[in-house]
């Protein structure tokens, strides 16, 4: 089975990723595979940033890896918080972050909003990108306790549950992460019928 790194310590997303794959490929957290550090993202794409993850591992270890950017772009605030979604109000604490999107929305009607994740895959010393978007509304209260990040203000379009409220089965059907990892897979799946 094909082995590669996923180049971060996001639990929550390695269970995501994993869940898609199920057993097409071996994938090993920074953690499993020994790597201990925290990759800055300093650029302003979700693109960039990717890049760097992916490119800094393959760079420290010299093996097949890949690493992802997702950001949640709302239409009202000029798709803010966007790259810095994990960073919004505080590092990595979403409830102040999902505290200051409420407050940035009160009052507009407009709710739309989309997650978009973008896969950067480091294959033989190659780069190679995946996107994945879902679109949706933004709630104006959070509900359930599944997921997540902004998971429990996000209601997906074709659904009347946030993300949060939903288990990992039904999330997949809509998932912006499922769909860029589906592009991954397939491409991966492509290439070993090559090999």
């Amino acid at each position: 089975m094909h082995s590669i790194i996923f180049a971060t310590n996001n639990k929550n997303k390695v269970d995501e990723i994993r869940s898609v794959l199920k057993n097409s490929f071996q994938i090993i957290s920074l953690k499993e595979a020994g790597i201990d550090i925290d990759i800055p993202e300093p650029y302003e794409t979700l693109e960039e940033n990717a890049r760097e993850k992916s490119n800094t591992i393959y760079a420290l270890t010299g093996k097949d890896c890949f690493s992802e950017d997702t950001g949640l772009e709302v239409i009202a605030l000029n798709n803010e918080p966007g790259v810095r979604s994990a960073r919004y109000a505080s590092d990595h604490d979403f409830n102040k972050n999902i505290e200051k999107l409420l407050l940035n929305l009160n009052g507009i009607d407009n709710r739309e909003a989309q997650f978009r994740t973008v896969i950067s895959l480091m294959l033989h010393g190659k780069e190679y990108q995946f996107e994945g978007i879902c679109k949706g509304i933004i709630t104006s209260a959070g509900a359930g306790s599944n997921g997540f990040g902004y998971d429990a203000v996000f209601i997906p379009r074709g659904s009347n549950k946030t993300f949060a409220e939903m288990t990992m089965e039904e999330k997949n059907k809509f998932s912006h992460r499922k769909k860029a990892t589906t592009k991954f897979v397939q491409f991966l799946t492509d290439l070993n019928g090559k090999d």
